[in-house]
């Protein structure tokens, strides 16, 4: 297992539509776990693929009580009830912003093994499962604001604190 680089704008790769993933190999299984790695490392709560440099649809989202979870392949479903956010990301350092996220998301896909899985979330997490479907799209948070108002510049290391969080977050989470 390694850390990877993490990729920041303006890297292409951030902009690519990421590739379905079509069979659960040994390359998939190590990028799985270089992508926990490497989130834990970072301090993330998500990680796309394409994030890495590996523009293929796989996500890691550290989920409460389960721990890192590798989703491939994911869609976003029963999406309800739209409101605002603020998020930071781990590809766009030195940034957070206002945006419109729903507030309760469903995610399906396939686990490590390719066995079906499903997960619904409200909040922190239903956001996370968004972010990080946008990133295998090719789109960054940035690109949701409306108002460039809405961006604006933080301190390194200080990407979220715990006064920014909200209430369902877990404690000092860090940007996806």
């Amino acid at each position: 297992m390694a850390v990877l680089p993490i990729r920041t704008i303006p890297d292409p790769v951030l902009r690519q539509k990421a590739k379905r993933i079509r069979s659960m190999d040994e390359s998939i299984q190590k990028l799985i776990d270089d992508m926990i790695d490497t989130m834990r490392a970072a301090g993330g709560v998500g990680l796309a693929a394409n994030q890495v440099g590996a523009p293929v649809r796989l996500m890691i989202v550290d989920m409460p009580d389960e721990g890192p979870v590798a989703i491939i392949n994911p869609r976003l479903t029963d999406k309800e009830n739209e409101g605002d956010a603020e998020e930071g990301c781990l590809s766009v350092p030195g940034y957070r912003g206002e945006l419109r996220r729903y507030l309760k998301a469903s995610i399906e896909g396939l686990d490590r093994y390719g066995k079906p899985l499903r997960y619904t979330a409200e909040g922190y997490f239903a956001q996370a499962f968004q972010h990080e479907t946008d990133h295998l799209n090719g789109v960054l948070y940035i690109d949701r604001i409306d108002d460039p108002a809405k961006l604006h510049r933080v301190q390194p290391g200080q990407e979220e604190t715990e006064a920014e969080q909200p209430a369902d977050a877990p404690a000092q989470a860090p940007p996806a």
